[in-house]
């Protein structure tokens, strides 16, 4: 759909040199958002390369997240200009090897016009993700029979169409959309949350997916999910203050990785015991009181400790490639985690000052 947006970002990147600009197939979208194109791949070339910025283009020969490095080997460009939610470590990673400068835009909208965006020109889903904060894996029996804890979630606006198996909860959010379209309905969000989780897991499901995603997109603000042995929580607690939702949209910072892998397993090789859910249970009661106080430092150190816990069990949530982008940014951030169940996604991280070209998000209210 393009939009002024586009044309904006084209302008900008225009001022660099010739523009050069390759459109994802039809089939990549459909890989990496699980949704079809508004318009076609063709129909989309057809309108980019009739803009008057635009010096050539075309539709990327490969498929995945970087389906344009044939083309960029062939073209062999002086700069790869990219928008900040279109920018991923491993683009600027391969830019870097093949010695090509790497901008981010700025996204500055054309005089006093919006800054625009797909996801908000799209008959407008409203129906949110959601981050597990710390306690992941806790909403699991084979888990939680072991030790009871909690699952604490925030409640994310979708500001920005996040990839598919990206640990955003995006398999519960597409079992929502086939139930109720466009918004979660109004009602007690509890039981909505049950329907949808009953609808995801119909009777015979070899995989239960957790109750925290259901419960995750569908009620507000931050939550305390408590499990006993149970698919589902015994104990839930909501918070919506405004200063604390507030306070945590300031320190939440997602850094795009990559989509996880479908041939990826994270069941694989595990060592799930009692002393591993012990201490993923602390972490996340430390990390709740920490967000209930707004101690910056605490919550930093309690996301840590839930993910050392969660690696302990599940080792498979952690590649060299994640372990690699950790060390890039774990000194400039208070603590960090993973998104979801790890091997790709978004790397979670909690910072009282700015981190670059990072994403950040709106709590739903």
């Amino acid at each position: 759909m393009l939009h002024s947006g586009h044309v904006a970002f084209f302008e900008e990147a225009a001022h660099y040199g010739d523009l050069y600009v390759g459109i994802g197939s039809d089939k990549t979208i459909f890989e990496l958002k699980a949704r079809k194109t508004i318009n076609s791949d063709n129909e989309r070339l057809y309108m980019v390369s009739a803009l008057k910025t635009v010096k050539e283009a075309w539709i990327n020969k490969g498929s995945g997240i970087l389906d344009f490095e044939a083309d960029l080997e062939e073209l062999k460009p002086d700069i790869f200009f990219v928008n900040r939610d279109g920018h991923s470590v491993i683009k600027e990673e391969l830019c870097k090897k093949m010695g090509i400068e790497y901008i981010i835009s700025e996204r500055i909208p054309h005089g006093n016009l919006p800054s625009r965006s797909t996801t908000a020109l799209r008959t407008e889903c409203r129906i949110p993700y959601r981050i597990d904060l710390a306690g992941g894996w806790l909403d699991q029996v084979y888990v939680n029979k072991l030790h009871p804890g909690a699952v604490l979630t925030i409640c994310i606006e979708p500001d920005y169409e996040f990839n598919d198996r990206s640990g955003m909860s995006t398999s519960s959010r597409k079992k929502a959309i086939e139930l109720w379209q466009t918004d979660i309905p109004e009602g007690d969000k509890e039981k909505i949350a049950k329907t949808l989780f009953c609808f995801e897991n119909p009777p015979g499901t070899a995989y239960i997916s957790g109750s925290q995603d259901a419960l995750g997109i569908t009620m507000p603000g931050l939550n305390r999910f408590y499990y006993d042995n149970a698919y589902w929580p015994v104990q839930i607690e909501n918070i919506l203050k405004p200063d604390v939702l507030s306070w945590i949209e300031k320190h939440i910072w997602l850094i795009p990785l990559y989509p996880r892998h479908k041939e990826y397993d994270v069941l694989s090789g595990t060592n799930i015991n009692k002393e591993g859910t012990e201490e993923l249970a602390k972490a996340a009661d430390d990390c709740w009181l920490a967000l209930i106080n707004m101690d910056a430092e605490a919550v930093g150190q309690a996301m840590i400790n839930s993910l050392k816990a969660q690696t302990k069990m599940f080792p498979n949530m952690i590649t060299e490639d994640i372990i690699r982008q950790i060390d890039n940014y774990k000194d400039l951030a208070l603590g960090y985690k993973i998104s979801g169940a790890g091997g790709g996604g978004y790397l979670i991280l909690f910072s009282e000052n700015p981190i670059n070209n990072a994403i950040q998000i709106r709590i739903r209210r």
